[in-house]
């Protein structure tokens, strides 16, 4: 069996030049396992720089040239490490010196970082750059035995084949976007269309025009497409909806349910250990009652406080790794998430847990999300942004009727919804801003 990323997609090239690799939905070019290569190889040849074993950072849109690079970086011996296409080029320089780049690549150059470092391993096959939403940009390097168990064990339990098509939308160098779409292209085969927009019409239009099978969403998208004029006959082609990134709400599962006819299913995972969670039938994902059972090949285990951990080949590091998230099986053998880790806070001299008031503000009717803090200027009262269409007033009378006095955010901000990061999730820190001014 091929031991590296690498070596699993040459043998597929050898296998069948001719297959189709990459559609780019824009511009209506397909692009085969032979000229993907080929483009790679040549992209390798140009290169006069030593980048054996070297951090190359890069930021570059879904489509045949993500490839290009990423690929090429992997023959020239390098660690790639993708950026969203978003960054600019200042952060873009900046993150790459904090996650010890040694080049970045940009606008068809590469530019030295900082000095070779001497790595210390050999099969290290990529490195994950964490978002930072909960504090500085961390590098988290993977060998290549870590990102084809992951890939393979999300196939797996997804029913993923080389038949299907994926439709590409998430960026290629997020976690979700290298496990669903990258590593099941070069490993196993399955191609994917680079979708021409992340628009409710365009992504039907790129569905009726190209048929994909597989849909790894993020929440929003699946908002927007639930809340638009577009038929189900629009995604007919699509046999399986995926939705991970942030947490989907049941409101939202059930609109695009009744809307497609298909059922959106929960996918939860973290940069950390790759995929931990999906929810097979979806019909958990529609109900709100869970993420799902345990990936095949993943276990977990409970110990204090709600803290599991995560076993797999996949996870980086030991093979073991405890997310932030706290959470218990239910009766179904599915995990329930019960928030993050370390949200204790005092409020008039009483210990509160955020995350409680958060899953208490999202039962009211009309409350699509929900986040709670301390108020930025009294830290013994709490403040909470609301994606709702009700207004302030409105809800401070719906949860008189559901919480005690001193459990009511003092503070509230309404908006339509959560403003998200450039990888699909909630932008905390711009809600927090919203909440001090």
């Amino acid at each position: 069996m091929p031991t590296t990323l690498l070596d699993t997609w040459q043998k597929l090239v050898r296998a069948e030049p001719h297959a189709r690799a990459v559609i780019e939905a824009a511009g209506g070019k397909v692009f085969t396992r032979a000229e993907l290569a080929a483009r790679a190889e040549a992209w390798q040849a140009a290169r006069t720089e030593s980048l054996n074993r070297q951090r190359v950072v890069f930021a570059l849109p879904n489509g045949a040239a993500w490839f290009e690079v990423f690929l090429g970086l992997l023959q020239a011996g390098a660690v790639p490490a993708a950026l969203d296409a978003s960054e600019p080029l200042a952060a873009q320089r900046e993150l790459a010196h904090t996650v010890g780049a040694s080049w970045l690549w940009f606008d068809g150059r590469l530019e030295k970082i900082s000095a070779p470092r001497r790595p210390r391993r050999h099969d290290i096959c990529l490195v994950k750059i964490t978002s930072g939403s909960t504090g500085a940009p961390r590098a988290l390097p993977f060998t290549h035995a870590q990102i084809l168990a992951d890939g393979r064990q999300v196939c797996r339990t997804m029913g993923i084949g080389p038949g299907d098509l994926n439709l590409a939308v998430v960026p290629l160098g997020h976690s979700y976007g290298l496990v669903n779409l990258v590593v099941p292209l070069l490993a196993q085969g399955t191609p994917l269309v680079c979708a021409s927009a992340p628009m409710p019409h365009a992504l039907a239009a790129d569905c009726v025009r190209w048929r994909p099978t597989v849909f790894p969403a993020v929440p929003v998208l699946l908002r927007a497409l639930a809340a638009s004029d577009i038929t189900a006959e629009a995604l007919r082609s699509l046999r399986l909806v995926i939705s991970a990134g942030a947490p989907l709400p049941a409101e939202t599962a059930q609109v695009f349910f009744e809307k497609s006819g298909r059922r959106p299913q929960a996918f939860y995972g973290t940069s950390e250990t790759g995929g931990i969670t999906f929810d097979r039938k979806g019909e958990a994902t529609r109900l709100g009652r869970s993420v799902g059972t345990p990936l095949s090949g993943v276990r977990l285990r409970f110990g204090r406080g709600s803290r599991f951990e995560v076993v797999s080949a996949a996870v980086c590091k030991r093979g073991k790794h405890s997310p932030a998230d706290r959470g218990k099986l239910d009766e179904q053998g599915e995990l329930v998430l019960l928030g993050r880790a370390g949200r204790m806070v005092k409020i008039a001299g009483r210990r509160l847990d955020l995350t409680e008031i958060e899953a208490a503000l999202r039962r009211v009717p009309g409350v699509r999300d929900a986040l709670a803090t301390p108020h930025p200027a009294q830290p013994d009262e709490l403040a909470a942004a609301l994606a709702t269409d009700l207004s302030a007033g409105a809800l401070r009378g719906l949860l008189r009727e559901r919480l005690a006095a001193w459990k009511i955010p003092r503070r509230i901000v309404v908006l339509p919804a959560f403003p998200l990061t450039a990888r699909g999730k909630t932008d905390t820190r711009a809600l927090k801003k919203l909440l001090a001014r």
